[in-house]
């Protein structure tokens, strides 16, 4: 604390910058919808109070409202709240410049001394006395990197410097200086003025103590008065510093003024600092101050010096803030996205695996009506990357009941689905690593010619390549046949397989089992390259023994054959009831969540609800089904369980054997002759084993009645 005729150089805190991050939103906003390239100053304002803690200064503070409005309006302006005690406005200037390069380049001393001009004009025509919040001005200097989401900037606060400078004769605690009874009258006198609308955001009074002991707060107009009338007259304005033996900046162009206006040489003033919204003249400074008025300071000349840009750590470099994750509104949705998962795992659900859900890659074959909603519900869990393939457009019938379509999708012939589809994903939720691919899948009973052979053999081959580079596979698709090849597939890489079928009123969800061959050490290989750590662990691990999960095939006697040909319009199309494919879809996905979850993955064996194994007490997710079938017209649903067939068309060694042994030749014949995967897997001899058992047991019926009608 200074001691009395020290006779030191009266030393000012500087004021702090601080931005809310609303403020560079809104900026960001104004820039791209409005500003665009201009690069004109904008007005801007910012706030400040008096400290309130005995260690920390307050801060001038820029917000979202410190911008202009939206408005089209040249002359839009900030918006300033009256009146508000902890809200003390002051007014700025933004340059927020194009680039980088511009920002450096500014004139930073001449754009300094331009805001001090306008403080010294004000001082000079007396409106700095009629509207004393004019003395504290800000200027801002910014660069907007929109695409990076980054901000340069660098704050000035213009202080018109005393030459020689001011001396400080006398410096202590305000409740060091006044009587008991001037102290009880100053704090009494100053929390009115704070309470008061009128006066809550005034920063610079006067405080008149008259020789009662009896203080009352001024405005600066009364100066003249109050220097007849008063026996103690002190300068105050709202201190934002709580260093003990310094003064705040705002004293910087409030001496300026009394010098200029006054002529004084001595001023005595109060640095007015509060303790819970109340006068606290134990933080309060009272000081004296020893002013030589430099020459021409009388006169409206030259500005004098001025001082003001603020330090960053001690340098007079700018500031930059990265605003990234928050600013770009891909991260913002992911964040929202993200959320929910994140809330599960406070206490409903501790053991969701948000690492394998976000890491997984999903191929969706049908981009349909089940495509959309099974799509929309892994987005919903946090998956990330989707591959959607269907080599269908949309049609005008499509979007009531596909969920990612528009009417502007069928225009013009309508887009390809896949394509389509992923353009609605991503406008959904931009951080979607989604993929539309076209293409038909090749169907047994649907034979090609020569010519077509090389392309279909492609299609081939790229399907089998998209499996191997996906984790999960939905079969989508509207045709039984059509899930054949995939089906095969599947089973020869061991990929975890979902199926929903719908019918009128009735839908099939399951999940099929592992491969005829998945524990041999090729195939291990293969998996531990294709999926990710997380997912190996989940694929690979085995039970002891039991029978093999059976596929969408398993229980047919015939093999798949063309089911479109020949057809009336409403065979042709899916007609379903419209709220079928979304509970199939949803259950699907869940179903798909709960195999993720299971530490035997796609091995674990099926639970039947209300079964005894235990299964749904000890899974997070509940029971694991192996094969979910629903019905509308009684609003019910069971879990049932399928085996592997040893004669299925899609799934079982056999054909996964001549798979492995022919590759594409065999793939060619299964689509070109209809009876072949029959022949193959002995389905053939068993329909002929089972009609000769049937023309046997007519013979004995027919021998049995003539003997009735004989008798």
């Amino acid at each position: 604390m200074a001691e009395e005729g020290s006779g030191s150089i009266l030393q000012f805190a500087p004021f702090q910058s601080s931005v809310d991050e609303g403020f560079w939103h809104r900026l960001s906003s104004l820039k791209l919808n409005k500003f665009g390239i201009d690069d004109s100053p904008i007005p801007i304002s910012g706030f400040y109070a008096p400290c309130t803690h005995p260690q920390v200064s307050n801060h001038l503070t820029l917000v979202a409202e410190s911008l202009p409005s939206d408005s089209n309006e040249e002359s839009a302006m900030p918006a300033v709240i009256l009146g508000n005690r902890n809200r003390c406005s002051v007014s700025g200037i933004l340059y927020n410049t194009n680039t980088m390069e511009g920002f450096l380049a500014l004139d930073k001393q001449g754009l300094l001394k331009a805001e001090a001009k306008k403080i010294w004009e004000d001082i000079h025509s007396r409106k700095a006395v009629e509207d004393c919040a004019v003395l504290s001005r800000f200027l801002l200097i910014s660069f907007s990197d929109l695409k990076k989401w980054s901000f340069h900037y660098w704050f000035a606060f213009p202080a018109l410097a005393l030459d020689p400078p001011a001396t400080l004769a006398d410096l202590r605690l305000a409740s060091q200086w006044f009587t008991l009874e001037e102290a009880e009258s100053v704090s009494a006198q100053c929390n009115e003025w704070r309470n008061s609308s009128e006066t809550a955001d005034v920063p610079y009074f006067l405080v008149s103590i008259g020789s009662d002991s009896r203080a009352a707060i001024r405005h600066l107009k009364d100066f003249e008065a109050c220097q007849h009338d008063a026996q103690k007259l002190l300068f105050g304005f709202y201190d934002p510093c709580h260093l003990p033996n310094n003064p705040g900046w705002p004293l910087r162009n409030f001496l300026a003024l009394i010098c200029a206006r006054w002529n004084l040489k001595t001023v005595r003033f109060l640095c007015y600092r509060e303790n819970r919204g109340f006068a606290d003249l134990s933080l309060s400074l009272v000081g004296e101050a020893l002013i030589t008025v430099p020459q021409g300071w009388r006169e409206d000349q030259s500005v004098p010096n001025v001082v003001g840009w603020e330090l960053n750590k001690g340098r007079k470099i700018p500031r930059c803030i990265n605003l990234a994750k928050s600013m770009d509104p891909t991260r913002l949705a992911v964040s929202a996205a993200d959320l929910n998962l994140k809330l599960m795992r406070w206490r409903a659900l501790p053991s969701l695996n948000l690492d394998i859900l976000f890491s997984i890659k999903c191929l969706l074959l049908g981009a349909g009506t089940l495509g959309c909603q099974v799509a929309r519900m892994l987005m919903a869990w946090g998956v990330r990357k989707i591959t959607l393939l269907d080599n269908g457009r949309v049609a005008i019938s499509n979007p009531l009941r596909q969920s990612l379509y528009t009417l502007d999708d069928c225009l013009n012939g309508g887009d390809f689905k896949a394509t389509a589809a992923v353009r609605s994903l991503q406008r959904i939720f931009p951080a979607v690593e989604a993929e539309g691919v076209v293409m038909a899948i090749p169907m047994p009973g649907h034979p090609v010619s020569s010519q077509e052979e090389k392309s279909v053999l492609e299609d081939c081959k790229r399907l089998n390549d998209l499996i191997d580079s996906h984790d999960i596979i939905f079969l989508l698709t509207d045709t039984r046949e059509s899930r054949w090849l995939p089906t095969l597939l599947c089973a020869n890489s061991n990929k975890v397989t979902i199926t929903s079928a719908l019918g009128f009123d009735s839908f099939l969800v399951m999940r099929h089992g592992p491969g005829p061959f998945n524990s041999t050490p090729g195939l291990k290989a293969e998996m531990e390259n294709s999926l990710s750590a997380g997912m190996d662990n989940l694929a690979l691990a085995s039970t002891d023994g039991g029978h093999r999960l059976g596929c969408y095939f398993c229980n047919d006697v015939v093999a798949p054959t063309d089911s479109t040909s020949n057809r009336t319009l409403d065979q042709q199309c899916t007609v379903t009831r419209p709220g079928l494919a979304p509970i199939a879809s949803a259950l699907s996905v869940e179903l798909l969540v709960g195999l993720l979850h299971h530490p035997h993955g796609i091995f674990a064996e099926a639970e039947i609800a209300n079964s005894n194994n235990g299964g749904n007490s000890e899974l997070p997710l509940g029971i694991l089904p192996h094969q979910i079938r629903g019905s509308l017209p009684h609003f019910q649903q069971m879990t049932l369980v399928g085996h592997s067939s040893n004669s299925c068309t899609a799934c079982c060694s056999t054909v996964v054997s001549e798979y492995r042994k022919r590759g594409m030749q065999f793939i060619l014949q299964a689509i070109n002759h209809p009876t072949y995967l029959e022949d193959l897997t002995g389905l053939t001899e068993l329909m002929r084993s089972a009609n000769s058992f049937q023309l046997d047991w007519d013979d004995e019926t027919e021998d049995a009645d003539d003997e009735c009608v004989e008798l």
